[in-house]
């Protein structure tokens, strides 16, 4: 067997190897990247678009070039997260909290020497999981069921208190409001319209891309047009020395990538699970393992980046596995990828491991050499790349966001998109101020759905007996250490270090915004369980048990604010001496921004005018078309809130539709909503071919 699969293997080079072939991958890895980039689009557009267009290639050359793209989009989404702080697809989101403050600490270039030199071992890594552990994977996943996969999801929910820095609380409630909002439509086990608000657009629930970017997109742009700053004010090292700084950290972070790695290719490798969460996971895990993260995690540490950036790479190769294996694919990727096997007669199963060994192997190669490709370019043009944090934000601000806009729009390609986006975007702003944790929010969404449908089976196929099955209690004690154990070791290494007690007493200094913002979601929560109360028991078991479990975190939280004081004894305190208040420095794992001095009520002034440029775009655009209103909204901003000159004012906002018109309506065939005047002048729908009205 040995033997067969290195000859499989040296075969399966030759093939890829083939200059048409080979040929044909760099075009997907090209394509690849340029999708990453771009916020809202990613491999699952791009293999949409590239399917049709195989059809009459050979299985080889079809295969090569779609996982020549799929493998790369998760290394170009890193440019606009480390630059922006807009993750290019939902993979790169951990990669922000960390790539950003060091872009804006002029270390861009390290950030990216970083994130791709960790994409590119990443990749290697889910490649060598792909070609050598298939056989042995196999009676492993045959032996996961429902019980399982709900306490994998189950941990996965438990990096919510390590995420959360040190408010595990907030955290706990955030990860709750990630988990409702994923209840959001048709119930599958009844039927049951859960908070559509008879809106069509919510019966299949929030698509996850508008809340992604909403929740880390807009409140970057937002912060960065309050400040008034370019990204890196102080200059940003585009040399190729400042790449190499960034190479060296991962070579001396080895063992964290090795880890991270692991993490990615194997939760990659469980269906259902998604790249939605995997480097949220992994950040998590770096951030409680590595030493000082506590002190520097969200602040621009290398090792943040390292960390997300190696995990959503090697997940591409863990999710062919079952893929492969089985037939079952491991991701939305992965399905089209599963089309493509049909399409040119592969069926996948046992055979791919004994007769189709060439297949599988062209898989693991193509893999493997569009990381290395596609990380080779990417390290060329990133110098180029990196000198757009110079660029004044009155014209970076607008760009972003118009692109960002259309990437939203991607999720279901209708206008409750962009309400969603603009929704998520105010809410995430005021989280961001008010330093709740946004990280326990996505992870509580994406995983939302596969708790309740696994907890569902689990239950009904096996009563309470589940929570005894092997796998299941590891699992379950994994989880309830990794959550109390590091806030009790914490705040006892605090208070013994520190000499400090906790005294009950009320504190009027409690009743500020943050409490306001407390009770409003608590009594958010209140009212979902009034209504829900008149559901089915099916419908209404979900959404009851996270709204009660966000009712005792929030009332806890509220308790803490508004009664519990942390005290530090003085010299002398034990015979009647003093003790002094000590104030919370709790670490925080999200992007910081200093606003110079900015007085709140100027803060908020400007972030009011930011949101209503925000409401400005989607007006114009429901009034005379997505893209016409682009060109408005990008000549009115730039001209008159970023104060630039009608000759740079111009020129971009032409040079920025052209691009848009291109790639969105002419090559991706972007179906364009109804707008007013369309709908006013029926003669004029024929303008929509032109992407007018």
């Amino acid at each position: 067997m040995g033997e067969l699969m290195l000859t499989s293997a040296f075969d399966a080079l030759q093939i890829i190897v083939d200059p048409l072939r080979f040929s044909m991958m760099m075009a997907g890895v090209l394509i690849g990247l340029v999708l990453g980039v771009i916020p809202g689009l990613g491999g699952l557009v791009g293999l949409s678009l590239l399917l049709p267009f195989t059809f009459d290639m050979d299985p080889y050359t079809a295969l090569a070039m779609m996982m020549g793209l799929s493998a790369v989009t998760v290394t170009s989404d890193s440019i606009p997260a480390i630059l922006f702080g807009v993750p290019g697809t939902v993979a790169s989101a951990a990669t922000v909290v960390d790539g950003f403050p060091m872009a804006r600490k002029g270390e861009a270039g390290r950030a990216f020497g970083a994130a791709f030199s960790a994409s590119v071992m990443g990749g290697l890594f889910g490649a060598l999981l792909l070609a050598l552990c298939i056989p042995i994977l196999r009676p492993l996943m045959l032996s996961v069921g429902s019980p399982e996969m709900l306490s994998f999801c189950l941990f996965g929910l438990s990096l919510a208190a390590v995420l959360s820095g040190g408010a595990p609380l907030k955290g706990l409630a955030a990860v709750c409001i990630g988990l409702l909002v994923a209840t959001t439509g048709d119930d599958p086990q009844t039927g049951t319209l859960r908070w559509t608000f008879d809106t069509l657009y919510l019966w299949d629930g929030f698509p996850i891309v508008p809340i992604a970017l909403g929740l880390f997109a807009i409140p970057e742009l937002a912060d960065m047009a309050i400040a008034r700053t370019s990204i890196a004010d102080t200059g940003t090292r585009t040399t190729g020395r400042s790449q190499i700084e960034g190479i060296k950290d991962t070579f001396k972070h080895w063992f964290l990538i090795l880890r991270c790695s692991v993490i990615g290719a194997g939760l990659g490798a469980v269906p259902g699970i998604g790249a939605s969460v995997i480097d949220w996971i992994a950040y998590g895990h770096a951030a409680r393992t590595e030493k000082g993260a506590a002190q520097t995690f969200g602040t621009g540490d290398v090792r943040g980046v390292i960390a997300s950036e190696s995990s959503n790479n090697a997940k591409e190769g863990g999710a062919l596995v079952p893929t492969v294996a089985f037939g079952v694919p491991g991701s939305a990727s992965m399905a089209l990828i599963l089309g493509a096997f049909l399409i040119h007669g592969i069926t996948p199963g046992p055979d791919m491991l004994s007769k189709r060994l060439d297949v599988t192997y062209t898989l693991v190669w193509s893999v493997a050499l569009a990381n290395v490709v596609g990380a080779g370019i990417c390290f060329v043009f990133a110098n180029q790349l990196a000198k757009i944090a110079l660029v004044r934000i009155g014209i970076l601000a607008p760009v972003v966001l118009a692109v960002t806009y259309v990437g939203a729009y991607q999720g279901s390609t209708a206008w409750g998109d962009i309400y969603a986006l603009l929704a998520f975007g105010a809410f995430g702003w005021v989280m961001k101020r008010l330093r709740w944790p946004r990280p326990p929010l996505i992870l509580g969404f994406v995983l939302g759905e596969l708790v309740e449908r696994y907890l569902f089976i689990s239950v009904e196929r096996y009563g309470w007996e589940w929570l005894l099955h092997p796998i299941v209690f590891v699992m379950l004690l994994i989880t309830l250490y990794g959550v109390a154990g590091p806030m009790i070791r914490n705040y006892l290494r605090r208070d013994r270090a520190r000499r400090t007690r906790y005294v009950l007493a009320w504190k009027p200094q409690g009743l500020n915004v943050d409490t306001a913002f407390s009770i409003l979601i608590l009594a958010a929560f209140i009212a979902a369980i009034v209504v829900a109360s008149g559901w089915e028991f099916g419908a209404r078991l979900m959404p009851l048990v996270i709204a009660w479990g966000a009712i005792i975190f929030l009332v806890l939280q509220l308790c803490s604010i508004l009664f519990v004081t942390r005290v530090r004894e003085t010299a002398g305190a034990a015979a009647g001496g003093s003790a002094v208040a000590e104030p919370e420095t709790a670490m925080h794992f999200d992007i910081t921004v200093d606003f110079k001095g900015l007085e709140g009520r100027e803060i908020f002034r400007r972030g009011m005018r930011y949101f209503g440029w925000c409401l400005f775009f989607l007006a114009v655009a429901a009034t005379i078309g997505f893209l016409p209103g682009m060109l408005l909204f990008l000549v009115g901003y730039m001209r008159f809130e970023g104060r630039e000159s009608w000759k740079t004012t111009l020129i971009i906002a032409a040079a920025t539709w052209i691009f848009s018109y291109g790639l969105f309506h002419l090559f991706l065939h972007i179906p364009w909503p109804q707008t007013v005047v369309g709908d006013l002048f029926p003669g004029l729908r024929s303008m929509q071919e032109f992407a007018l009205f």
